[in-house]
């Protein structure tokens, strides 16, 4: 993902909602989420160069999330995909915890990340550029290309606006969550970051729904976990832009 917005016990009907953007070339395959076939215990997309995935939830409540951290710099050119740290947390049984403590070992070898890493009932997230371990408490929480909660103009408008949706509306509507995801609106230069990769792709980056000739938002993701622990994960496939796509939807009950 390359934007991630997270609400944790905040409302009265979801104790948990995730609403994200997965940024890529667009000649990457990729497929769109669904159960997986060898382990159709586990939701979410493939991508299908590396064979990771970059958001999934497991039946049992097993949560997972990454975010490339953006620094072109420090950039290794055979490091291992990021998306194995989702794909192996879903499909192993550790503990959050005893998962990113045994992960910390190996996570130099990685290129610049944010994994987010969990349960229903209690998420984590960790940085390779970050300081250790941090259990998520209840709150509104955005992440983008940099750390937690760094105050990018797309990372602040998001959480601003599903605090809103959050605050006014009892049952939300999937179309409300997919409405801040689909916004392209580009803010002013001065307040764009400098990630090294030039003014033009800054501005090209620094909206929540990023389209170009060849990079852009692929897909659109609503994770939801109701009070009941009754699981809605929806996914919408752009096909270039948000003008054209394709939506699946997925509704389960967790298992104990």
């Amino acid at each position: 993902m390359c934007l991630i917005l997270l609400a944790i016990k905040s409302h009265p009907v979801y104790k948990l909602v995730f609403a994200a953007n997965r940024d890529e070339y667009y000649d990457r395959p990729t497929a769109a989420a669904g159960f997986w076939d060898k382990r159709p215990d586990i939701l979410g997309g493939r991508d299908l160069r590396a064979g990771g995935t970059w958001f999934g939830i497991t039946k049992k409540g097993r949560i997972a999330a990454v975010t490339n951290y953006r620094d072109p710099a420090s950039l290794k050119s055979h490091a291992p995909s990021r998306g194995e740290l989702v794909s192996d947390f879903l499909a192993g049984e550790e503990k959050p915890e005893e998962y990113l403590a045994r992960m910390d070992l190996k996570a130099g070898s990685y290129n610049g990340f944010n994994l987010i890493v969990g349960t229903k009932d209690q998420l984590y997230w960790y940085s390779n550029r970050g300081n250790g371990t941090h259990c998520l408490v209840p709150g509104i929480y955005g992440m983008s290309n940099h750390l937690l909660d760094t105050p990018w103009p797309k990372v602040s408008q998001g959480k601003a606006a599903l605090e809103e949706i959050l605050s006014e509306q009892r049952v939300p509507s999937p179309a409300a969550f997919f409405k801040i995801l689909l916004d392209r609106s580009i803010p002013s230069d001065d307040s764009l970051p400098d990630t090294g990769v030039g003014l033009e792709w800054e501005r090209i980056l620094s909206s929540i729904f990023i389209a170009s000739p060849s990079y852009g938002t692929r897909s659109s993701a609503i994770l939801l976990i109701d009070q009941h622990d009754r699981v809605t994960f929806m996914e919408r496939t752009h096909i270039s832009n948000q003008d054209h796509n394709e939506e699946v939807v997925f509704e389960f009950p967790i298992e104990n």
